[in-house]
């Protein structure tokens, strides 16, 4: 298996990754699944960085990009550095939530369920919607037609 990747398709399937899973984090918010929200939406974020970092380089398998989204910000139009900023900071206050959300709290015998509510995951519902924008308005600086 190569690890070489073509820059645009890189950034369109991460894209695309972001918004099935802000789709998700979505559908999951009607049904009060609050759990399943939340690592919807950490999903999200995620890969909306993942998606800004793939103009540049193959994406980390870290679950938070921040960092690596931070040390492209040089390289960015300046038009565009505030959205860089604003999706870093998104990527990292949701990373914590993607072992939480999976695995609960083992140690403590807290299940992804019980430890989170309604207003957990509008919270991080309400990241992940930014952190898409601000992906895709970096993306239109970066001459991505979306």
């Amino acid at each position: 298996m190569s690890l070489e990747l073509e820059p645009a398709e890189e950034v369109a399937y991460r894209l695309a990754l972001a918004r099935e899973h802000l789709d998700r984090a979505r559908r999951r918010f009607q049904v009060e699944d609050w759990a399943g929200v939340v690592e919807a939406a950490q999903l999200a974020a995620e890969n909306a960085a993942k998606a800004v970092i793939a103009h540049f380089h193959v994406p980390s398998w870290s679950h938070d990009p921040s960092g690596e989204l931070e040390e492209l910000v040089p390289h960015l139009p300046p038009t565009v550095v505030e959205s860089a900023l604003k999706l870093a900071t998104a990527a990292r206050a949701l990373a914590p939530e993607h072992g939480l959300a999976t695995y609960g709290k083992p140690q403590e015998r807290l299940t992804p369920a019980q430890l989170y509510n309604a207003e957990k995951a509008s919270e991080a519902l309400r990241i992940a919607e930014e952190a898409l924008l601000a992906a895709e308005r970096i993306l239109k600086g970066l001459g991505y037609g979306l």
